[in-house]
């Protein structure tokens, strides 16, 4: 019998902001899987006419052609409550995310068998606590049972480990993605990898550079021709692509000439062209700010760990950005030797996934690798804080587990009253390095009652963190003078009252997965009527200031069909809109939205 067959299923994902990956461990080594025949399966999430959903290749394909209908850079996203339109349906992050993960459990399936799979998914470093719950979620909306989510520039420690088991070395992992930056330090000795320090930036990455050459041509069009890119969606794809092709050119070529038959169409009709040249001076010049601020980072980091850049033995490249020659040379000045691409920059997090999955499931027990890592943010309460008048003043922070604290930990302090016969304490949990808790993030809180009735400062409560490998926030507090106690796990990424969502997410999911016969398509209403709305109490709705984007954005949109469209239908839509956002009712506003997408949805079909 094959070994593997002694093992369930994990999986190692690599959920990017620009593509995705997914690897297994086979006879003993992280291996990639390809998808469609390639190991990397771009993020992108397209609805065609038919209904059918697309990922992958064929969606980024139609990303040009059809902005309003695809979806990229999600993991922007992740972790809000920002609703992203999809050829005129409203989805959450999630459920983006979990069609990307959706198309890679089919191949998983087929790998493997159908039936329940595991799977290790790797997220930023510096993702927080609801960007972590949230990439959990959307594992768990398609199909996976997701028990560990790790760190991204961990996993790429790991699959680097896994090579070198008994190697003593200090090594930095750069990770420079499509759309984030992770910095950490890793102490590799005998087998045991130990993460001693991370830092990062969560909206740092190739999307960035991009914008900033897209925004250099909108700027030279605007100069040649007078027509503004940047209130044209197609005009923006178009451009983006063309972006994202050049910045690769560059990696190679010091220049890269791009022609653009048509970016788009005048108001009086006449088609756009654009010509230009880009030098990789340029573009190094557009992008160096963003690199700096790496480097900050990347200094920052290795002061929290304590070493300086002589003490680093090996730095590790990872993610595709790494590719830029800007960013090698970069590194080479601050450390003073070459980094090294060991591991495949673009595969590596998937290849630690796929480590840490295997170790999760014992297939790769007999490595003795063993890994621990740290805390991304420090953790604690809100407490009353002395002024220098001699009050109190609330609002203060006091950590409990430290920033860069090597977890799992349990930590516990000692609070006391602040009010005379105060019988019950309200514990506010906040993540974050600020010292009030205004510039924090809040995780939540929970009430102990049954104090005993005493003077402010005489009763005291002990409050115990218990933070996890998973990034699980146990919060527990106990008054040892009447043995009251309290306890909750306030960062269960799995939260089990969500049932109800989690099904209703997997039906969205599926219905969309539909293929639609195409010969019975006439009978067959608009899809966006097809799907049951998002159960508003499950979901917060989008904020008033998202609903008037959205109107901004859509008015533009339809100004731009008066051409080539029912002018008279136009205007009663711009008008509609108009007077919706004029009303400041939501609901109004909400319907009118819909009413003007379903008729570009028309127009379209």
């Amino acid at each position: 019998m094959d070994d593997e067959a002694l093992f369930r299923p994990v999986v190692g994902i690599d959920l990017g902001t620009t593509n995705s990956l997914v690897a297994v461990i086979r006879q003993g080594r992280p291996e990639v899987v390809p998808i469609d025949g390639d190991p990397l399966v771009p993020s992108v999430v397209h609805r065609a006419v038919d209904g059918t959903l697309l990922v992958g290749h064929d969606a980024k394909a139609a990303l040009v052609a059809m902005p309003e209908r695809t979806v990229a850079s999600i993991k922007r996203l992740i972790g809000t409550d920002k609703l992203v339109q999809l050829a005129g349906d409203r989805y959450t992050p999630v459920e983006i995310s979990a069609m990307i993960l959706s198309h890679i459990k089919r191949e998983v399936d087929a790998l493997y068998g159908e039936g329940p799979k595991e799977a290790v998914i790797t997220v930023p470093a510096y993702f927080n606590e609801q960007q972590r719950r949230h990439t959990q979620e959307a594992g768990r909306v398609a199909g996976f049972v997701v028990e560990r989510i790790i760190n991204e520039p961990t996993a790429a420690a790991l699959a680097f480990g896994l090579s070198h088991l008994q190697a003593e070395e200090k090594i930095v992992v750069y990770d420079l993605g499509g759309g984030t930056f992770d910095i950490s330090v890793v102490q590799l000795e005998a087998g045991i990898l130990e993460v001693v320090a991370s830092n990062g930036h969560r909206a740092l990455g190739g999307d960035d550079f991009d914008q900033r050459i897209v925004d250099r041509w909108c700027d030279e069009i605007i100069e040649q021709s007078g027509f503004d890119a940047r209130t044209d969606i197609r005009a923006l794809a178009r451009l983006k692509h063309e972006a994202e092709v050049a910045k690769m050119a560059l990696s190679e070529a010091e220049n890269v000439s791009v022609d653009i038959p048509v970016v788009g169409m005048t108001q009086d009709g006449r088609p756009v062209t654009f010509s230009t040249e880009l030098q990789r001076s340029q573009f190094e010049e557009l992008i160096e700010p963003l690199l700096a601020e790496t480097m900050t980072l990347t200094r920052r980091t290795l002061e929290d760990a304590g070493i300086t850049p002589q003490d680093v033995s090996a730095v590790l490249l990872v993610g595709g950005s790494t590719r830029i020659p800007r960013v090698r040379a970069l590194i080479q000045e601050e450390f003073h030797q070459t980094p090294r691409t060991d591991v495949h920059p673009d595969q590596a997090v998937a290849l630690g996934a796929a480590v840490q999955a295997g170790l999760k499931s014992g297939a790769l027990n007999e490595s003795g690798l063993i890994v621990t890592d740290v805390a991304p943010f420090s953790m604690g309460i809100a407490v009353a804080r002395p002024t220098a008048l001699g009050g109190l003043k609330p609002g203060g922070y006091a950590p409990i587990i430290a920033k860069n604290t090597t977890i799992p930990t349990t930590r516990t302090q000692e609070f006391y009253t602040v009010v005379d016969g105060q019988t019950s304490i309200d514990i506010e949990v906040y993540q974050g390095e600020a010292e009030w808790v205004k510039g924090n993030q809040r995780l939540g809180s929970v009430t102990i009652s049954g104090l005993a009735s005493k003077p402010a400062g005489q009763e005291s409560i002990t409050v115990t963190f218990r933070y996890t490998l998973n990034g699980t926030l146990d919060v527990s507090a106990r008054a040892p003078s009447t043995g009251a106690n309290v306890q909750m796990r306030l960062n269960d990424a799995l939260d089990r009252s969500s049932a109800d969502a989690l099904e209703k997410s997997r039906e969205r999911i599926s219905t969309n997965e539909m293929q639609l016969d195409l010969d019975d398509a006439e009978d067959i209403e608009p899809i966006a009527e097809d799907i049951e709305p998002i159960d508003e109490e499950l979901l917060d709705r989008p904020s008033w200031d998202q609903l008037v984007d959205d109107q901004e954005q859509l008015t533009r949109r339809l100004s731009g069909r008066r051409k080539t469209s029912n002018s008279k239908a136009v205007d009663d839509l711009v008008k509609d809109l108009a007077q919706a956002r004029q009303s400041r009712e939501t609901d109004r506003l909400e319907a009118a939205l819909d009413r003007a997408y379903d008729w570009l949805l028309e127009q379209e079909e």
